[in-house]
């Protein structure tokens, strides 16, 4: 297998003294793809997203995270991002007081080896170039982080911070929530302008809509903790057609 890959190996997670939560996920996201993990609510699939990332109240019990051969499991939040990895949250946070184009020009230079930072002229014009795809007019720059934003305005942002960021791997968690259609059309094109042969992506969502507007390359099943099955697109339709019991009987679980 290609090293080139977000690889998730036998994981089991916990809250602290709690239940298991995640027991033995395996999932692997080759660079250059676009993947959906479906399950319905209280399968872990938030959870794996924000252990993905870092997030340390969840205890770790097994296995790891392979960041194109590396585990990452040991490094902090913030080292996982500069290595290249991009979480979306489901309910992302306000932050009054930082603008969003200040924000992006620390959280890219943050990246980038130290006197190797990007020039003022070419992080506006790479802004530009973002705020264009996702059809946002330009004043929203003015704006602090989410502060005052609507839903749908959430979410759009968190696209545009990875159109500017430009991530080996994006996790998007359940981007999709609470969006009407016209926000959901506007975030899809947003992901698609991010697609590419360096680019790997894990959407994780309830709904087949989504991937009416983003088609993944494959669709993974995650039931009681662990992935139960994958396939191509079409499984999502069966799933949208037919539950989640229907693919528990059909695998067995």
């Amino acid at each position: 297998m290609s090293n080139a890959t977000l690889e998730i190996r036998n994981l089991h997670a916990r809250i602290p003294g709690g239940e298991p939560i995640l027991r033995g996920v395996d999932l692997v996201v080759p660079r250059g793809e676009v993947h959906a993990l479906m399950g319905p609510n209280g399968s872990g699939k938030s959870t794996l997203a924000k252990i993905v990332a870092g997030d340390a109240s969840y205890e770790v019990t097994d296995g790891q995270v392979l960041l194109e051969g590396e585990d990452v499991l040991g490094l902090a939040p913030d080292e996982r991002a500069r290595a290249g990895l991009y979480l979306a949250f489901q309910y992302p946070v306000e932050v009054p007081g930082v603008g969003i184009a200040n924000f992006l020009r620390l959280a890219l230079n943050a990246r980038r080896p130290e006197g190797e930072e990007i020039g003022v002229m070419d992080f506006y014009q790479k802004l530009q170039t973002a705020v264009k795809a996702l059809d946002w007019d330009e004043s929203i720059l003015e704006r602090n982080l989410h502060e005052g934003f609507s839903g749908g305005e959430k979410k759009r942002s968190e696209i545009l911070q990875l159109l500017v960021l430009e991530p080996k791997y994006a996790i998007l968690d359940e981007t999709d929530s609470g969006l009407d259609i016209d926000a959901l059309k506007v975030v899809a094109q947003g992901v698609n302008a991010a697609r590419g042969p360096d680019f790997g992506c894990l959407m994780i969502t309830h709904y087949q809509r989504l991937l009416n507007y983003i088609v993944p390359d494959r669709v993974h099943v995650m039931v009681d903790g662990r992935v139960i099955t994958e396939g191509e697109k079409e499984l999502a339709m069966e799933l949208d057609q037919k539950g989640y019991e229907w693919v528990r009987e059909q695998v067995g679980a």
